[in-house]
């Protein structure tokens, strides 16, 4: 069981998303984002290189998803539009950079690209882990080449505390990473705050 700071928030509503944990029957919908979106989705997923994978395989990868999710370890999300018929790509509240800390990642299919999207999840996973998990801080990291990328923090209110030098590793070369931050003092005046939101715990329950 892992130390990470718990996340009860198990299904969130936006104006025009779904963001919630994964279940096994979602394989299917993320075979066909995630193979609809190869080409656009390589230059800056490292795990997009080693697709396609048997349907098989992407179960058991959904099913790990949602058994970090249940054990607190890890908190991997589906973007989904509003009645759930479509995957439109993946976020998560990664406990990876510290104690009371998330960091945010997200993709998005090649279709859905340049319409907000990204920038509602995240806004909702902002305020998730600031008024519910209580967090200290929150980080989003990306490629400086990855301009939509970069735009998402620098919308919501985070502050581009600097980018390190070759810091990822990314098949056969190293990329540098921009690092943005947010500090919990900092956050009620962000335009994150003013995300409108619905949050659900696991046994459906409205938290908010």
């Amino acid at each position: 069981m892992s130390d990470a700071t718990p996340n009860p928030a198990y299904r969130i509503e936006t104006k025009r998303l779904v963001i919630r944990c994964y279940n096994p029957v979602d394989a299917i919908l993320l075979e066909r984002s995630v193979m609809e979106s190869l080409e656009h989705l390589k230059p800056w997923m490292p795990w997009a290189h080693n697709e396609p994978v048997s349907l098989e395989a992407r179960t058991k990868a959904v099913q790990s998803f949602r058994g970090k999710f249940d054990l607190g370890e890890n908190y991997i999300y589906g973007i989904f539009n509003a009645d759930e018929t479509r995957l439109l790509g993946g976020t998560g509240l990664h406990p990876r950079i510290g104690e009371n800390q998330f960091e945010i990642g997200y993709w998005i299919h090649k279709d859905f690209a340049n319409q907000g999207l990204i920038t509602e999840s995240s806004a909702a996973l902002t305020k998730v882990a600031f008024e519910i998990c209580r967090v200290h801080r929150m980080e989003i990291h990306c490629d400086p080449a990855n301009l939509a990328s970069a735009a998402v923090p620098r919308k919501l209110g985070y502050t581009h505390e600097g980018t390190l030098r070759q810091k990822t590793p990314f098949l056969d070369r190293w990329s540098d990473s921009m690092v943005w931050g947010m500090l919990e003092s900092e956050y009620p005046n962000s335009p994150a705050a003013r995300a409108e939101v619905k949050v659900f715990g696991a046994s459906g329950k409205r938290l908010v």
